[in-house]
């Protein structure tokens, strides 16, 4: 089946309606607290989980609502989000620190008390108590995130890790679910860096440096591996732990100004990272997943791949990093969300559970584990969006939204080329307005200034802007180099007047790439960033027309 309204040109409407799954995924059957496992084929359901239940998923939702209602309100565009559903996620992360130590904590039983404690979860503890002191002005989150951190220094240390005996003597078992620094403690690195930014708590910092010191020292520069090399041995096999602190070194590195740190990630980015993802930023989602299986990925990884791409581009890297992000979001990210459920079998009676009402319709904006042409990798028996990936993807969506146009001493610079829209300058992006010109389609990208400034618009590497034709405002198309100036990747124009237009009518090249599996390449034909084709082997639940 050919999936409809896939989805490769709007981030504005991904991240609305992520938003959208993730207030409609409560369990009325367990206080609302929200549901994490998540199936719906070939049953559909949703489903409560003992190690990544109320201490994972309220996090990434809290952190993903909220940020992105932020990152549109800075354009002034309002994210309408239903405030009791923002209580509900809080009320759960709340009472997932209300287990005998202020630790994020799970239930053995659905109906049992919080006892079992994975520090994978750390990270998604803090994510939900940033969101809330951050955005919500919410001091018990504060005095929580305090709490938290002396108990961590208290019976964890970076050099033998934690304390299981004394964590037993309190009440907690830890449970051991690939038990790497990567894969616990070294993933909370992101959040406790965004807790220093937006509330300046210097103990959440020191605790971020210490973790950073000790990823960069073991696994990201590791003495003995090459520069940038990835090494699955004490990476451990779950690569959304990977990206994310990638992910995180990234926001520490920025945060600070390390440009030390930001040339070792920037260094893993470009080298070490090829080993768990492809062109378009699939990302597998487990490295032991092996022949046919092995297509299948997680989207919430390729969203911290892309936001670690967006950092380096806002360094000053170079463009590439822009054109990887666009690749990214165009071909992948975005063509992933579910946005067809005319697919799902709903439960033909409502008994059952909360699990089984209204399976599909919750599930709409969601994201899972896709391969790049479809929901269904081949070889795999199940198709699932867990939530906690929802958050993830949106989360990452909002990064997107925030670094699409910026602003300097420069002017404005179109970093990517989505339709968009603030205060300042509207873009109309060349995959969503066409005209023509020598008898062929071309894409027609406008930007229209509310205020007098420089304007810059990234060429992408695939474009010749020798073809680029430009108006400005009034006359006929001229060529590009007659009517601004090629700097590099950028096109830049100025000063603009207020309320002028700027058109540029561009081909938007045909190009084939080849993603590299492990059991067989994937040809794609795109349209620019576009997919226009791709290779799906039979698969069900594609995404684009096959090759």
């Amino acid at each position: 089946m050919r999936l409809q309204n896939v989805n490769t040109t709007d981030i504005r409407s991904a991240i609305e309606l992520g938003c959208r799954c993730m207030t409609s995924v409560f369990n009325a059957d367990d206080h609302d607290v929200p549901f994490f496992h998540s199936q719906l084929w070939p049953q559909a359901w949703l489903a409560w989980h003992c190690v990544h239940g109320e201490s994972h998923v309220p996090g990434r939702h809290l952190n993903a609502l909220l940020a992105s209602r932020d990152a549109l309100s800075r354009t002034h565009i309002a994210l309408p989000l239903d405030e009791s559903a923002l209580d509900k996620h809080a009320a759960a992360a709340y009472f997932s620190y209300s287990g005998p130590l202020e630790l994020p904590l799970n239930r053995r039983t659905i109906e049992g008390p919080l006892e079992l404690f994975n520090d994978h979860n750390v990270r998604e503890g803090f994510h939900a108590l940033y969101a809330l002191a951050a955005f919500r002005d919410d001091e018990r989150a504060m005095d929580l995130v305090r709490r938290s951190l002396a108990t961590i220094r208290r019976f964890w240390r970076p050099d033998t890790g934690w304390d299981d005996e004394a964590l037993t003597r309190h009440g907690v078992e830890r449970t051991y679910w690939q038990d790497h620094f990567v894969t616990g403690m070294a993933r909370a690195i992101g959040p406790l860096v965004k807790l220093f930014q937006t509330t300046g708590c210097q103990e959440a910092m020191a605790l971020a440096t210490v973790l950073k010191d000790k990823a960069v020292a073991e696994h990201f520069a590791k003495p003995g591996l090459e520069r940038g090399a990835y090494d699955r041995a004490t990476h451990g096999d779950h690569t959304h732990s990977t990206t994310c602190v990638m992910s995180g070194l990234a926001q520490y590195a920025t945060a600070v100004g390390d440009r030390a740190l930001l040339e070792i990630v920037r260094a893993f980015y470009d080298k070490g990272l090829w080993a768990i993802r492809d062109e378009v930023g699939w990302v597998i989602e487990n490295v032991a997943r092996q022949a046919l299986e092995s297509d299948t990925g997680e989207s919430n990884n390729t969203g911290d791949v892309l936001e670690t791409t967006l950092l380096l581009a806002a360094a000053g890297w170079g463009e590439a990093y822009y054109d990887d992000a666009e690749l990214i979001l165009r071909a992948h990210l975005l063509p992933s969300q579910l946005r067809d459920v005319s697919w799902v079998r709903e439960w033909p009676s409502p008994g059952g559970g909360d699990g089984r009402h209204r399976v599909a319709d919750r599930h709409l904006g969601a994201f899972g584990f896709p391969a790049p042409f479809g929901h269904k990798p081949c070889g795999t028996g199940w198709v699932s969006f867990n939530m906690d990936i929802v958050g993830g993807a949106v989360g990452s969506l909002a990064a997107a939204w925030r670094h699409a146009v910026s602003s300097s001493p420069d002017g404005l610079r179109v970093n990517l080329l989505f339709d968009y829209e603030s205060p300042d300058v509207r873009i109309e992006s060349p995959y969503t307005q066409t005209t023509w010109g020598d008898g062929q389609p071309l894409g027609l990208l406008r930007v229209t200034v509310n205020r007098s400034d420089q304007v810059s618009v990234r060429i992408p590497a695939w474009a010749d802007a020798t073809l680029w034709r430009v108006r400005r405002g009034a006359g006929e198309p001229r060529p590009a180099l007659t009517d601004a100036r090629r700097d590099g990747a950028w096109l830049r124009f100025g000063p603009v007047p207020a309320g002028q237009v700027v058109e540029i009518a561009m081909p938007l090249t045909r190009r084939r790439l080849v993603l590299r599996h492990q059991t067989h390449d994937i040809h794609v034909d795109l349209r620019g960033d576009e997919v226009v084709a791709m290779e799906n082997f039979g698969a069900d639940l594609t995404f684009f027309d096959p090759l």
